[in-house]
């Protein structure tokens, strides 16, 4: 396992894959026991993974326990990324949920003893809930900077132009930045890379991608018959279903490149996202996925198989980059073949 620094803005040193802790625990029906999920955190430590990330609403909280236990003694070894903003463990309830600051300080309480943990190494908001201002976020991130109790902030599911306002009034304020954010991202689930990853690489932040198999749907097993999983242990959500003669075509594409690679589906479509400049989440729930996706640190996709794969799944044009393209020659006088522009997104 490989690392590298999680995004421009800060020194920290991330393993290349982020282990998704969202199958440790069985509070939700489905899920890893505590022994299984231990077993797997000690093989990713084992193949030099140190990124964990988890959410204090995870399997009701155990997810969270799961970690502070593993994690006894070799804490400091460790990034540790959590959530708030969904009900965790007994915590529910109007105020115990949403963006507020209120929401914030008593999730992360919360979490810290569920951790075991004095701090934690990054705090995302697990996802917009589209009424608290990011004022009132900036500036709760900042208070638990400032008392030690958080090291990193970041943003989850959000909308690419409230993630730019959140790290411009961080910055212009010198509050404490927002370095990270999360989004969804896989051959099935391109829409982040029309506004959410440029944005991401404009603003120099660590990105990490969360469902790069489509919930399991590019493993290729649901096409066997009476394969369960994410489909059914979820109850569907997180998951991408082969629903349409686009996604067909994708994972027969998918396919075709693993078998002359000599791979597994998984360890391409990770490899595929990591390609795109992001930090894959692999959500294992057995040591053998776990082992499978730990493999795609070590593919290297050639760019003709990116292409393809890039082909396949390619979605159309949003505005307005169907305008911008077309007027290339109108900004830039008629000498775009001329014009050396920077390959750098800029903000």
């Amino acid at each position: 396992m490989r690392y590298k620094l999680f995004g421009d803005n800060t020194g920290l040193r991330v393993s290349e894959l982020a282990l998704g802790a969202g199958n440790f625990g069985t509070g939700w029906g489905y899920g890893a026991d505590h022994d299984d999920a231990r077993r797997i955190i000690d093989a990713y430590a084992d193949a030099g993974g140190n990124f964990i990330d988890t959410a204090n609403s995870y399997q009701g909280g155990q997810s969270e326990e799961i970690i502070g236990e593993a994690l006894a003694g070799r804490r400091d070894d460790f990034v540790v990324a959590t959530k708030y903003t969904a009900p965790g463990g007994a915590r529910g309830g109007i105020l115990a949920t949403g963006n507020s600051r209120k929401a914030m300080v008593t999730s992360v309480e919360d979490s810290l003893k569920r951790l075991k943990s004095d701090y934690i190494d990054l705090l995302w908001v697990h996802m917009s809930d589209g009424v608290t201002p990011v004022e009132e976020i900036v500036r709760g991130f900042d208070d638990l900077v400032r008392a030690g109790k958080v090291i990193y902030a970041g943003l989850s599911d959000f909308p690419a132009w409230r993630v730019a306002r959140a790290v411009t009034i961080a910055e212009l304020r010198g509050s404490a930045p927002i370095v990270g954010l999360q989004f969804e991202h896989s051959l099935v689930e391109r829409s982040s890379e029309q506004e959410l990853l440029p944005a991401g690489k404009a603003l120099g932040l660590g990105m990490v991608a969360w469902s790069p198999l489509g919930g399991g749907m590019l493993t290729g097993k649901y096409r066997q018959q009476g394969a369960t999983g994410r489909r059914e242990g979820f109850g569907g959500n997180v998951f991408q279903p082969e629903n349409s003669a686009l996604r067909t075509a994708i994972l027969d594409t998918l396919i075709e490149v693993s078998r002359e690679l000599n791979v597994t589906n998984s360890e391409v479509a990770i490899a595929w996202v990591a390609a795109k400049g992001t930090l894959p989440i692999i959500g294992p729930r057995t040591l053998e996925q776990l082992n499978n996706n730990l493999a795609a640190a070590n593919l290297k996709l050639s760019p003709e198989h990116i292409a393809r794969l890039d082909a396949v799944s390619a979605l159309p044009p949003t505005f307005p980059y169907t305008v911008l393209e077309g007027a290339r020659p109108l900004y830039t006088g008629g000498r775009v073949d001329l014009f050396d522009a920077p390959t750098t997104t800029v903000a």
